[in-house]
């Protein structure tokens, strides 16, 4: 028996990479990294004070299944932490859709390919979400813990 498109951890990553990528990078300005939970994304040239990073959680299988992710909102050379409390509210925004009635936002789930282009499986229900204190690493590095619970149907 063939594993459900919607349980393939492959699409479910990609879909959500792609996601971040165009909400919180594009369009935000702001870098998003795929690794280590408090690593500051690699880029050229140019000094970052504001970053976020993904870090893939635990997937309950059912038919209504969890899908659970950690947003690691950082900043550094942030005084009073005034620019970290901006960074969460953009993030946060990119989780809740007003022009829904129940305020959840849908992300679509893709069945990805490194060759073909992308095929809409359908959404990924943002269900609950939690925002931790403000936090400091050993580097000064300010940071929140945003954990995310999402919600799809898949065949088992």
């Amino acid at each position: 028996m063939a594993l459900d498109n919607a349980a393939k951890e492959s699409n479910l990553r990609d879909s959500l990479k792609k996601y971040f990528v165009d909400s919180i990078q594009t369009a935000g300005g702001v870098p998003i990294s795929f690794d280590r939970a408090l690593s500051v994304p690699n880029l050229q040239d140019k000094n970052v004070d504001r970053w976020v990073n993904f870090v893939m959680g635990s997937v309950v299988f059912d038919s209504m299944s969890d899908i659970m992710f950690d947003l690691f909102i950082c900043t550094r050379k942030d005084n009073e932490g005034y620019k970290l409390s901006q960074l969460r509210d953009k993030v946060l925004a990119t989780l809740v859709d007003d022009t829904m009635e129940d305020g959840r936002r849908r992300i679509t789930l893709y069945q990805s390919s490194p060759t073909q282009a992308w095929v809409s499986l359908g959404k990924l229900l943002v269900w609950d979400f939690v925002v931790s204190g403000d936090m400091v690493a050993p580097d000064e590095t300010k940071f929140k813990v945003l954990t995310v619970v999402l919600k799809v149907a898949v065949k088992i």
